[in-house]
């Protein structure tokens, strides 16, 4: 059997117990009310026959113990109803944490497998760069295109674990976000020739106005911008074009990143930002990105009182922008 057909009929039974459980607190909750009230009621009937219906009080005694009686069950009703109150509470508590911890780990164990095969292809073309290196007399031009090569599936690395180290030190508020003015304009260009370099095959339009100027962390919006080219780049096809625009509006600094793509369906729109998330089948190991660069990319933007947001781009495609 499979683990992950192991691990969901395992997880199904767990809610299935949960369920029954919940079902029987509350059915043993509303037979202690039947019991108490009946008690209740035989009890006052007792009282009643105990009572001379000859005297001159028989009527006056009688209606306090069924006063008395009305006060017992109006009790036994508003104990019960605080007591399903918090019983309904604790379970959907307990059902909402459950859920996520669950969801958290089954995210997380995706983020492992994405990781992993993330890790595997730059360390194999370094690996296989520098073995024929190693094996083989080149003329200069071969053994500098291989040390590009080598040098670019480094820096692919590089960003990958700066984005995982990133994540942790922001959550964690070890992370201390230096302000400063930036030439934004002059950031954006360096990035996209940074991508030019490194997909020589690929088209990338620019608009890029002049002299725009941010005040934030140098680092952190270098990383931003290369997050949201990048995942451009990953998700539209080669022979599409991904264009990058830095424009001031007014009081508004917007940088956005358009692709050509197949888009993002409405459902995932609100999702694409969380933590570990990915559209498509994410236990797949040809599949891409490890579910972190939106997600920081948001975190970044919010350290800088920017917001980031989606549309869809025309005819096909997306458009990522953040909004200082």
């Amino acid at each position: 059997m499979p683990l992950s057909s192991y691990k969901t009929k395992r997880l199904r039974l767990v809610f299935i117990v949960y369920w029954f459980l919940l079902a029987y607190i509350i059915a043993a909750l509303v037979w202690w009310f039947i019991a108490l009230n009946n008690q209740n009621h035989q009890v006052a009937l007792h009282d009643i026959e105990q009572l001379k219906k000859d005297s001159t009080a028989y009527y006056t005694e009688t209606a306090a113990i069924l006063s008395k009686e009305k006060r017992k069950t109006s009790q036994y009703i508003g104990e019960g109803i605080v007591f399903f109150l918090v019983i309904m509470a604790g379970a959907i508590f307990i059902f909402r944490a459950v859920r996520r911890q669950l969801k958290l780990g089954l995210q997380q164990q995706h983020f492992m497998m994405a990781i992993t095969h993330e890790l595997k292809t730059p360390i194999a073309v370094t690996k296989l760069n520098l073995e024929t290196l190693q094996k083989r007399k080149l003329d200069e031009s071969q053994q500098q295109r291989l040390i590009q090569n080598t040098i670019q599936e480094a820096n692919r690395l590089n960003a990958l674990c700066n984005n995982i180290l990133l994540v942790s030190q922001i959550e964690e508020n070890r992370y201390n976000v230096t302000t400063e003015e930036i030439n934004m304009s002059e950031l954006v260009n360096e990035c996209v020739k940074d991508f030019i370099s490194r997909f020589p095959l690929r088209t990338y339009h620019t608009g890029i106005d002049s002299d725009i100027f941010v005040k934030g962390d140098r680092l952190l919006l270098q990383i931003a911008t290369n997050n949201l080219i990048e995942n451009a780049s990953k998700y539209s096809p080669k022979e599409k074009p991904v264009t990058i625009i830095l424009i001031k509006e007014a009081a508004k600094i917007k940088l956005s990143v358009k692709d050509e793509g197949n888009g993002i369906p409405p459902e995932d729109k609100r999702k694409i930002f969380d933590k570990f998330y990915r559209i498509g089948n994410k236990a797949t190991k040809e599949a891409k990105g490890t579910g972190l660069g939106l997600y920081l990319t948001k975190k970044i933007a919010q350290q800088h009182k920017a917001v980031i947001y989606t549309e869809d781009n025309s005819p096909g495609g997306s458009i990522f922008t953040i909004e200082f």
